[in-house]
């Protein structure tokens, strides 16, 4: 699988990368390929199924919000 990222160097040093196609997906490294590596682990960890996933039934109640 191949996705786009986005590498930015930080203000306060190192790198930030974003996966636009994953919402949230961010992750950062002291240098580009420490950066690099750590986006490929938190990709995976991103698509990685939740084993409660399946128990999860959101309805309408759940969802609810008094204002």
């Amino acid at each position: 699988m191949k996705l786009k990222v986005i590498l930015e160097p930080s203000p306060e040093g190192g790198y930030t990368i974003i996966v636009p196609s994953l919402p949230g997906c961010i992750t950062e490294g002291e240098t580009e390929e420490e950066a690099l590596a750590n986006v490929q682990e938190s990709v995976e960890l991103y698509l990685e199924p939740v084993e409660d996933d399946s128990d999860f039934a959101p309805n309408e109640k759940t969802l609810e919000v008094s204002i």
